[in-house]
């Protein structure tokens, strides 16, 4: 097979440059999976590596497993042999050999987010902190993004020891970490920072995987944080065949530690680097694609490149104005149902992005009432229930009995009569004798104060605990599974609730039977072991594997990143909102946020949509945003504007959007920080209304200090005022209530 038919010259060139450090800046719908799978099928075939000489990192493990596909049917079973996974579960392979010199057990588990919440909060019970204070999601932001930089907890208690809250922020981090080692456990920072600390601790390793892995491929490279690069930088010393692909406009996960930097100075890392751009786009239309180009030229930083296609023109991008968040959602709603009549399109074409999930909301309900099925990517997940959390901690604990928190998840699930008081009487003898809850409970007849019944119970839980260690030995994982849920007596339990809950919790426990029936069909390994490293490892996508059936998919559009449909509607094209009011203040934020619009943009194929209102409630409170910057730097000829072309006349709206503030000349505030405004009425007891005001009028309130009036409507027996305050932006207020003084 020759391995570069079908691709492009630029597509083409990326596959031959096998040699030294390679980045592949490949923009949105480019082929870049096409050039990572045929090259890695050229090296194999054309140059005679062997497949468990090539090291493939991605994301998520669905786009793993449909690299490993692609190759498979390139060049047939010796895909299987390739190190392809997620750089997480490719860490979970390499610690689970060597992590025994690290002073953890191998069959070390993965604590998730839950996890590691409950275990922050015994840290800051323990050090006696006050939980508002150090409020445990915030800390687990914390410690994750020193580990995202890999910063050790006393490296930060010394760095910060004259600041008291961030001495006991790095108190809380070191207990945290010695409670995971006390527990065999790993958070999912731990698995990249692990790894490295086994690399440069133990150079021999390093140097066996320096030796094996002879070609190294990274995908999605803008995405990667300091962790990640140190990684990849420790793997390809030796022989620097590093090949990365990504698109620095497409970066939009900093919040989660990435760093675009990486991408940006991968020829600073990487003297003797080739560059090669991938800018032909295999996806969206030519105007699509123009007002992405568009937009994000705006950023400054980034590397210079145009997306362009050989798709035809396409329809101009339709933009439509509601009066408020119902008339958008309706909207939506009308040109689906449309659409579909007059295309004949699935469901399934099209797609609902919006900046936040709160967004989503009056969208479902308009869905409901048009009897318009539709599902949410990201919504609550599958592996957070309830039911499904119990039946994994009893699968931990018996892989890795000296788990603390799978123990205490499970002693009394379903309720086997153990109190609170005897958990804890056997908490404390385990730490008396530096033993595991479990250990300890192998001793419970030692144990001080516990009750007869107690003891009994305990004995028998553990009798059952044993014999599904010894199960595990012989039997599948689903056969374990059915054998753990029909001991316990889960089901009998739920059933005893008699609700429509109950029956749904129960088709949850069902449906995990076939997340292991699954699992034992597509994988090598079908340990316990392995089974719950993947459970651990699934990202949102993987978790979402049923997007494509014959639904709406409503998503944010962080989640829609590597997605693409046919109609994709924009929501909430405003200021404040999209961008976010939290980007107005630092020019990298706000250069996130555009990128953030261009990925959007670029998931659509052939039609896009951008909607705004001009009044929305969201979190509680009715605002009035301009349009989008976003909007407006999409050329006029590439837009539609449906409120004029089709007569979409606005439900009638009393108030009027401010898309140019004045603003105070003598401060360095910028009109775009002027996001919106909302009614509010700051004064307990009215005053005159005769108060001389104006646009233009300079004026002073108590709370929100200078602004300048820009409207002044007269009402029944009042005045309706809109100011621009420099430091809150647009407020509109009832004048007889508004406590303020014209100073100008």
């Amino acid at each position: 097979m020759n391995f570069l038919d079908g691709l492009n010259d630029k597509q083409r060139e990326a596959v031959l440059a096998t040699e030294g450090p390679l980045l592949v800046l490949a923009g949105a719908g480019s082929g870049k999976t096409r050039v990572l799978t045929h090259r890695i099928a050229y090296i194999i075939e054309e140059k005679g590596i062997r497949p468990s000489n090539i090291l493939a990192l991605t994301f998520t493990n669905k786009a793993a497993n449909e690299m490993k596909e692609r190759i498979k049917r390139l060049i047939g079973d010796e895909a299987e042999y390739i190190w392809a996974g997620t750089f997480h579960s490719i860490c979970v392979r390499i610690l689970r050999r060597d992590i025994e010199k690290l002073g953890y057990g191998k069959s070390f588990v993965i604590f998730d987010t839950t996890d590691q919440k409950t275990l922050i909060k015994d840290c800051i019970k323990e050090l006696n902190l006050n939980e508002k204070m150090y409020e445990p999601a915030s800390m687990m932001g914390f410690i994750g993004s020193q580990k995202d930089n890999l910063v050790e907890p006393d490296t930060y208690i010394n760095q910060n020891y004259g600041d008291f809250r961030e001495r006991q922020k790095g108190e809380v981090y070191s207990l945290y970490q010695r409670k995971l080692k006390d527990n065999n456990a790993l958070d999912f920072d731990d698995l990249i920072n692990k790894t490295i600390e086994l690399f440069r601790q133990f150079p021999d390793i390093l140097d066996f995987y320096q030796n094996k892995f002879r070609y190294i491929l990274v995908d999605e490279y803008q995405d990667t944080n300091r962790a990640q690069y140190i990684l990849i930088n420790l793997l390809s010393k030796k022989y620097n065949n590093i090949c990365v692909v990504g698109d620095d406009d497409q970066s939009i996960y900093k919040f989660r530690g990435a760093d675009v930097r990486n991408i940006l100075d991968f020829e600073k890392d990487y003297l003797n680097a080739t560059i090669i751009k991938l800018e032909q786009n295999y996806r969206s239309t030519k105007t699509i694609l123009n007002a992405a180009n568009q937009v994000i030229e705006n950023n400054e930083g980034r590397k210079s490149k145009r997306l362009w296609t050989a798709n035809d023109e396409g329809c101009q991008i339709k933009t439509f104005s509601g009066a408020n968040e119902h008339e958008e959602a309706n909207f939506i709603v009308d040109k689906i149902q449309e659409i579909s009549r007059k295309e004949d399109r699935k469901l399934s074409d099209f797609a609902i992005l919006y900046r936040t999930n709160a967004q989503s909301r009056v969208i479902e309900e308009a869905f409901l009432k048009a009897n318009i099925p539709y599902k949410i990517v990201g919504g609550h997940k599958f592996y957070d229930r309830k039911e499904i959390k119990d039946i994994i901690a009893y699968l931990r604990l018996i892989q890795n009995p000296v788990d603390n928190y799978a123990f205490k998840r499970i002693i009394n699930v379903p309720k086997r009569g153990i109190g609170k008081t005897s958990i804890d009487r056997l908490e404390q003898y385990s730490i008396e004798k530096e033993d595991s809850i479990f250990g300890a409970m192998l001793e419970c007849d030692e144990v001080p104060g516990l009750t007869q019944r107690a003891k009994d119970s305990l004995n028998s839980f553990s009798a059952m605990i044993r014999k599904f260690m010894a199960m595990k030995e012989i039997f599948t994982v689903t056969e374990l599974i059915e054998n753990i849920i029909d001991s316990i007596g889960y089901i009998e339990e739920i059933q005893q609730e008699e609700t429509v809950q109950a029956e749904s919790r129960i088709e949850n426990i069902k449906e995990f039977l076939s997340v292991a029936v699954s699992f034992e069909e597509t994988s090598e390994d079908k340990t316990l072991e392995d089974f719950l490293a993947n459970i651990s490892l699934l990202s949102d996508l993987d978790k979402t594997d049923d997007i494509d059936r014959d639904t709406v998919t409503m998503m944010t559009l962080h989640s829609a990143k590597g997605l693409e449909f046919p109609v994709v509607f924009m929501t909430g094209m405003e200021e404040s909102l999209f961008p976010s009011s939290r980007a107005y203040f630092s020019e990298d934020d706000l250069e996130e946020e555009r990128r953030l619009c261009y990925v959007g943009i670029t998931r659509a194929e052939e039609i896009l949509f951008m909607t705004r209102a001009f009044t929305r409630m969201i979190y509680g409170k009715t605002g009035v945003n301009s349009l989008s910057r976003f909007l407006r730097e999409i050329p006029d000829e590439l837009i539609e504007d449906l409120n004029e072309t089709e007569g979409r006349s606005l439900t009638k709206v009393d108030i009027k959007p401010y898309d140019n503030v004045i603003t105070d000349a003598n401060t360095n505030m910028s009109p775009k920080y002027f996001a919106g405004y909302t009614i509010e009425n700051t004064r307990k007891t009215p005053v005159s209304t005769n108060l001389e005001l104006k646009p233009g009028t300079k004026v002073n309130h108590k709370a929100w200090g200078i602004g300048t009036v820009v409207q002044v409507k007269e009402t029944e027996n009042d005045k309706e005022i809109t100011i621009a305050f420099n430091s809150q932006g647009i407020k509109k207020l009832m004048l007889s209530f508004a406590p303020i003084e014209v100073i100008g």
